[in-house]
């Protein structure tokens, strides 16, 4: 992370520039996720995508042998929903 002076104009002064590489966004975004109580085990693959116009995001893949829990307690497996049981649809 590298913070310094920015190079703004203003009469105001130049603000401050925060640069962060793409690890330090993918931790960042990892922490926004767990303020957000939603859990996320196992390996997982953080994509950015870059601001264009006013559009741009990022995307959280979970891979197969992890899951996902929100703050509902609602829980996604990495492998698909399971099959429902047999006593289940009774």
């Amino acid at each position: 992370m590298i913070v310094k002076y920015g190079e703004g104009s203003t009469e105001y002064g130049p603000g401050v520039s925060i640069e962060l590489s793409g690890d330090e966004v993918a931790i960042a975004i990892d922490a926004y996720l767990v303020a957000n109580r939603i859990n996320v085990q196992g390996p997982r693959t953080i994509i950015t995508t870059a601001y264009v116009r006013g559009t741009g995001g990022a995307r959280v893949y979970v891979d197969p042998s992890g899951w996902v829990s929100d703050a509902n307690d609602k829980e996604w497996s990495g492998r698909g929903p399971r099959p429902v049981e047999d006593d289940e649809e009774k």
